[in-house]
C-alpha cells in the first residue's frame, strides 16, 4: 500500500459552542489515503482539543511509522485495525482515520458499498439532527430558522437552559434533543429534565461529566427522558460501564477508533438492551459517509458535520430534510470535489 496524508482545516458557518465557554471557528482534521493498485480509500479523523489529540500529533506519530503502516498486506480490514491498534496504542484518532480508508479501499476492492460488505439493507431507519451551537438566544432562533429540520440537537449547559429551549419551541413543532455536554451537576439535572420533558425534548445526551457514575445512577433511576452517553463511552470498553447508567450510547468513530471497534460496540450495547446512536465529530464529508453506512443499524443518528461548515472537500452523501442519502457506490461511495 502506499500512505498519504495532510491536514485540512474547515471553516463552520457560524462559531460552534458548547458547554465550559469551548468556541472554534474552524475543524481541523487528518486526512489519509492508502492507494493500492487502481484502488484509494480515503478516511479523516478530526483533532478535538478535548481529547488532546492534535494534527501535529497525528501527523507526527504516521510518519515515525509510515513504513509500517504500508507494509501490511491487506486482506481484511478487521486484521488491519488490530494491527493499526497495537501500532498506534495511545492515538485512536489516527487509527480512526486509517480504519476508514482501509474499510473504503476494501470496499472498492470488492465492488461494493460498506452497507453491503456487513450484510444490512439500505433503510432510513434514521434521519440526522442538525445541530444549535451555544450562543445568544436571538442568535440560537435565528439559526434554527434559518436551518428549518425536522429534529435539531440543542447545545446546553448554561444558566439559561431552559429559556433557550423555550424560545426555540415558540419558533418549532421539531423532535428536540439536548445535548449537554457534560455540563450540568446532578441536581441541575434532576431540576431540568422534567422541564425539558413538558417542552417536548426526545433525549438528553452527557447531562453529568463523564466520571460522575453514582450521579449518573440517580439520574437513570428518576429521570423521565432517556439519557445517552457521549463523554462516558469512549471506547469498547466502556460500553458496559454505561449500562444502569445510560439508556443508550453515542457512539464516535474518531473517539473509538474506528468502523471496525464501533461495530463491535453495536453488537453489544443491543446485547445490553441498549439504544444506539451515532455522532459526528464535525467530520466532512469524507468522516461522515462512514457514519452514513451505519445508519441502519441505529436507532438515532448526529451527522450534521458537512451541514454545519461552510466549506466540504468531497461529494456522495445528500441531505433531504433529515434524511441522508449515500451514493449506492463501493466503499464510502464518495469521490474528492
Amino acid at each position: 500500500m502506499k500512505l498519504r496524508y495532510w491536514q485540512q482545516n474547515l471553516p463552520f458557518q457560524y462559531p460552534f459552542s458548547i458547554s465550559n465557554g469551548r468556541t472554534k471557528t474552524h475543524q481541523p482534521a487528518l486526512v489519509v489515503t492508502l492507494e493500492l493498485g487502481p484502488f484509494t480509500g480515503i478516511g479523516e479523523a478530526p483533532a478535538i482539543v478535548y481529547y488532546n489529540i492534535t494534527v501535529e500529533q497525528m501527523m507526527a506519530d504516521l510518519e515515525s511509522k509510515k513504513t509500517l503502516v504500508e507494509k501490511f498486506a491487506l486482506t481484511d480490514p478487521e486484521r488491519y485495525w488490530h494491527y493499526l491498534h497495537h501500532l498506534f496504542p495511545n492515538n485512536p484518532f489516527l487509527v480512526c482515520a486509517l480504519d476508514i480508508a482501509c474499510w473504503d479501499l476494501y470496499g472498492k476492492m470488492k465492488g461494493r458499498p460498506l452497507y453491503a460488505l456487513w450484510d444490512t439493507e439500505w433503510e432510513h431507519t434514521a434521519i440526522t439532527d442538525y445541530t444549535i451551537g451555544i450562543d445568544q438566544i436571538d442568535q440560537m432562533v435565528g439559526k434554527m430558522k434559518a436551518k428549518p429540520w425536522p429534529v435539531y440537537k440543542i447545545k446546553l449547559g448554561t444558566d439559561e437552559d431552559i429559556a433557550i429551549v423555550k424560545a426555540l419551541r415558540v419558533n418549532t413543532d421539531a423532535r428536540f434533543r439536548i445535548d449537554a455536554n457534560a455540563g450540568w451537576t446532578t441536581e441541575e439535572a434532576l431540576e431540568k429534565i422534567p422541564q425539558l420533558a413538558e417542552l417536548g425534548v426526545e433525549f438528553i445526551e452527557q447531562p453529568l461529566a463523564k466520571d460522575n457514575w453514582e450521579g449518573m445512577k440517580v439520574l437513570f433511576e428518576r429521570s423521565s427522558l432517556p439519557l445517552f452517553a457521549d463523554e462516558s463511552c469512549v471506547s469498547e470498553t466502556d460500553v458496559e460501564k454505561c449500562h444502569g447508567h445510560f439508556h443508550g450510547i453515542n457512539i464516535k468513530l474518531t473517539k473509538c477508533s474506528g468502523i471496525t471497534p464501533a461495530r463491535r460496540m453495536i453488537t453489544k450495547a443491543r446485547s445490553l438492551g441498549m439504544q444506539v446512536m451515532m455522532g459526528s465529530m464535525n467530520e466532512s464529508t469524507i468522516g461522515s459517509s462512514a457514519i452514513a453506512h451505519f445508519l441502519p443499524q441505529l436507532d438515532h443518528a448526529d451527522l450534521d458535520g458537512p451541514l454545519l461548515l461552510s466549506q466540504d472537500v468531497a461529494q456522495g452523501l445528500t441531505y433531504d430534510f433529515g434524511t441522508v442519502r449515500v451514493s449506492g457506490k463501493p466503499g464510502l461511495g464518495i469521490s474528492p470535489l
